[in-house]
């Protein structure tokens, strides 16, 4: 079938087939463009007398982007970000479109998103780190829980781990070697260096832990013997920043960040952090100078005679 004719729902699951298994997105971006363009899909056909083919993408007017934009922000995806990110994923899709199927649409390509706010990442000091990781083995009865905990956020900060990689090691890490090979967005891997501390404490772990541990079994399990879920460690988050008195801002993915401002803060060069965090993009590493820039202006303003 031409994909002029071809219904625009079968263009819209080749896509999602394409990111997916061609490109290696995670299953949350997949997730994200799933809900983003299915929404857009679903307006054309509410709004149209016969459902939506390739021709009729093809001549989508940015008018009707936008009223599809309003409508979701009626809907309560008032951020601009939520907006921005949806309107990306649609170009996203009609870049996939022009290439796979020669449907073009040049207009819609060139419309530019809701204005957003510069924002910087919020890793946790140097010091509530410290303590976030001191507590973490004192907030569970159970000795291997509270080692578990311990190696968990030890591994994400030390290594600069996102929680689903982490949380995906297998069990055969015991005795903890010196690298890491870490299988990252996009099925990039990487290697990281893990210091002593982080050995240590996954060691300390694997000797508490009561599951037995091999190449088929997670590192990190959940109390009663599955995998440790990513919603597990944000909760324990928000026990320990509950009991340090810290802001929301103090999460798993806060660890990430810390470890690659700290790491900035102590000379670490950024094409070496970048390297390190899995970055595809040196501009993605760039905005830490900005946490970098941030400290220092406070650090002045609390120091300075003149401040």
């Amino acid at each position: 079938m031409n994909a002029s004719d071809t219904p625009a729902t079968d263009l819209f699951s080749d896509f999602l087939e394409h990111i997916e298994k061609e490109r290696g997105m995670s299953a949350h971006t997949v997730t994200g463009y799933r809900h983003d363009i299915g929404s857009f899909v679903g307006f054309l056909n509410r709004n149209n007398p016969k459902p939506v083919k390739g021709s009729d993408l093809e001549a989508v007017h940015p008018r009707r982007v936008r009223s599809w934009l309003a409508e979701r922000r009626e809907e309560g995806a008032d951020a601009a970000a939520t907006l921005a990110r949806a309107l990306s994923a649609l170009r996203a899709f009609y870049r996939w479109l022009d290439v796979a199927h020669g449907i073009e649409n040049a207009k819609l390509l060139a419309m530019s998103g809701p204005k957003l706010k510069s924002r910087l990442p919020r890793p946790t000091s140097e010091e509530d780190t410290a303590n976030l990781i001191a507590l973490a083995g004192d907030m569970q009865e159970e000795p291997w829980l509270g080692a578990r905990d311990t190696a968990l956020l030890t591994l994400i900060y030390a290594g600069g781990l996102r929680i689903s990689e982490a949380l995906s090691l297998t069990g055969d890490l015991s005795p903890a070697p010196a690298e890491l090979r870490i299988l990252g967005k996009r099925n990039k891997v990487r290697i990281i260096p893990l210091m002593d501390a982080a050995r240590n404490a996954m060691d300390t772990y694997a000797k508490l832990c009561p599951y037995k541990m091999s190449k088929d079994t997670p590192f990190f399990f959940a109390v009663r013997g599955g995998p440790m879920r990513p919603r597990a460690a944000q909760a324990l988050m928000q026990q320990l920043r509950g009991a340090l008195g810290l802001p929301e801002s103090a999460t798993p993915h806060a660890l990430r960040h810390a470890f690659a401002s700290h790491l900035l803060a102590h000379g670490g060069d950024l094409r070496s952090i970048q390297a390190l965090m899995g970055h595809a993009s040196p501009s993605t590493t760039q905005v830490y100078l900005g946490v970098e820039d941030a400290r220092l202006t406070r650090a002045h303003k609390l120091a300075h005679p003149r401040a």
